[in-house]
């Protein structure tokens, strides 16, 4: 088996298990009220309730596939494949809504399966450094850490679904960042135990990912998920396949012609996306029957 075939297939395992841990976890952060929530967000209340960490679970396997899958395939490869959990949460969230999957959602999937089937197939992804130099992060976090400070305090000023929306906003990029973050990590860990206790990529994965968690959480419970889903789900992969182009290297081997319909590919990807997670986040709003934490 080919590596770009393996990494393929842990993305989609990844893009599976990611699914279940998001709709569990939407619907357990939906039904947290406003007075529940402490300093460090609804994380803190989430953390009592047993459903939350069930939904934890499956989402640390998801990452776990995804870091496998980036050990083995490029960014571009890998995070278009994740966003198919979006497809996978379609049944799901359904379902635990007790709703039928409507037509129009079956047609956003079938766009989105295309869409991800073209970027992954014709666009032929190819690998390039494992790791970032140090002077591209240097250069990143000038350019993303006040992006991130002005959407966290943008987010203080405002409620519903605008809150939510910058939240999830500032959660996918934090998570786009991890995700490049993971494959160095990946690389260094195979060279032995010191090498990657002594890297400061794992830390800084350590702290990236804990905040984006925690943002998440506060995202989802902000009020309108509607808002926040969509824009976490499409700023992942969009961060995440841009620092992958910029500070990686990698591309997708394509003419002029082929990069057309590529633009087009990821134009219906990003648009079924968020209609996709819409439709997701509207069945696990607070109007909808959701477990009470502790239940």
């Amino acid at each position: 088996m080919s590596d770009s075939v393996g990494a393929a297939l842990l993305a989609i395992a990844a893009a599976l298990c990611i699914a279940v841990g998001t709709v569990v976890r939407q619907r357990t952060a939906a039904g947290v009220p406003d007075d529940a929530v402490g300093t460090l967000g609804p994380i803190t209340a989430l953390v009592r309730n047993p459903v939350w960490w069930l939904g934890t679970v499956a989402g640390v396997g998801g990452y776990a596939f995804q870091a496998a899958a980036l050990g083995r395939g490029s960014l571009l490869l890998v995070q278009p494949l994740l966003v198919l959990s979006l497809l996978f949460a379609l049944p799901l969230g359904a379902r635990l809504a007790d709703r039928s999957v409507g037509r129009s959602e079956w047609l956003w999937a079938a766009a989105l399966t295309g869409s991800v089937a073209v970027l992954v197939v014709l666009g032929n992804p190819r690998p390039g450094l494992a790791r970032a130099e140090p002077l591209h992060w240097v250069l990143t976090c000038l350019v993303g850490a006040p992006l991130v400070a002005a959407g966290l305090i943008a987010a203080r000023r405002v409620r519903g679904a605008r809150k939510a929306l910058l939240l999830g906003a500032v959660g996918g990029a934090l998570f786009g960042v991890s995700a490049v973050l993971t494959k160095g990590v990946v690389d260094i860990a195979s060279r032995g135990v010191l090498p990657l206790a002594t890297a400061p990529e794992l830390w800084a994965l350590l702290l990236l990912a804990a905040g984006a968690v925690t943002v998440q959480q506060a995202a989802f419970q902000a009020g309108d998920l509607r808002a926040s889903l969509p824009a976490t789900t499409v700023l992942e992969p969009v961060v995440a396949s841009l620092l992958g182009f910029v500070v990686l290297g990698e591309y997708l081997d394509a003419d002029r012609a082929m990069s057309v319909v590529l633009v087009t590919a990821a134009a219906v990807m990003v648009a079924a996306t968020v209609a996709l997670a819409r439709g997701d986040a509207a069945a696990s709003s607070p109007d909808q029957a959701v477990c009470p934490p502790g239940e």
